[in-house]
């Protein structure tokens, strides 16, 4: 066999047992991306975030949240965390507040961004966080599992951590539009059609069980929106009288056809931009 073939050979296996990563240097951020293929961690010079104090109508979560993330900062015991309900109401906005919020308290914690579709590489990723001084929140944003994802018992080895346990600097939250993390007719149809069908729905239904914290988030009043758009224009020094904000913030709110903290910022977005202002 040539050089050239054994060569070959030998890329090939490397692409499928790669060697371990090295960590990178985490004093040069506070956020960081996980990418795979190869596995990396690159760090996020500005993180896109809002102030907390602009997260209208989510005071409860804000509190619980905030309190388990500082708590798990400082080295205690804190819960992983499960954010669901309506969309666009702040789920993902929040965590990236609170962990601005934990910072400017004077206490270490590093966030790690992972998507969904890279849950098969999350044990790589714990081991190269495992042990290390930092403290790490997991993230993983828009959560939720299809009949046929397999991608739910990736997600146990960061919950449980298997064995080894999940290493005590890590904790993780994930945000879904969904309480059990997959479509109801999902669930009725295993009920229905599966050969054990409660072992089944149970397997699955049980993988939301394993966050410590349930904190759900609800379609926001029209008050709350009007006070949203208020808080964005004090924030960001938009002028604008009472009258015309309520008539178009409402306009806009119907020709979308829903009313959320998204909708909110897409309005206000749309008024400073005519207002000249830049965010």
């Amino acid at each position: 066999m040539d050089e050239t073939a054994l060569t070959r050979i030998a890329d090939a296996l490397e692409r499928m047992s790669p060697a371990p990563q090295e960590a990178p240097d985490f004093s040069a951020a506070d956020a960081f991306v996980w990418h795979v293929e190869p596995d990396r961690l690159e760090p996020v010079a500005k993180v896109n975030r809002v102030d907390l104090a602009l997260l209208i109508g989510v005071d409860r979560s804000r509190d619980t949240l905030l309190e388990n993330t500082a708590q798990f900062a400082r080295g205690l015991p804190a819960n992983n965390a499960l954010l669901w309900g309506a969309r666009g109401m702040g789920k993902s906005s929040l965590v990236k507040a609170i962990h601005a919020e934990v910072l400017a308290m004077d206490l270490p914690l590093k966030i790690v961004e992972l998507q969904r579709e890279d849950l098969p590489s999350v044990a790589r990723l714990l081991n190269l966080l495992r042990g290390r001084e930092d403290r790490f929140l997991l993230f993983c944003d828009d959560l939720s599992f299809s009949h046929d994802d397999q991608h739910y018992k990736s997600l146990k080895a960061v919950l449980d951590g298997g064995i080894e346990g999940r290493p005590e600097n890590v904790v993780f939250y994930a945000t879904s539009n969904r309480r059990h993390l997959m479509p109801r007719d999902m669930i009725e149809n295993e009920r229905s059609s599966g050969i054990n069908p409660s072992e089944a729905v149970e397997e699955k239904v049980s993988l939301s069980d394993r966050f410590g914290l349930w904190l759900g988030f609800h379609p926001c009043s029209q008050d709350e929106y009007l006070d949203m758009i208020r808080g964005y224009c004090g924030a960001y020094g938009v002028e604008i009288d009472e009258d015309t904000l309520w008539a178009e913030a409402i306009e806009w709110q119907a020709t979308r056809g829903a009313r959320s903290g998204r909708v909110a910022w897409q309005y206000f977005t749309d008024l400073a931009g005519r207002r000249g202002v830049i965010l």
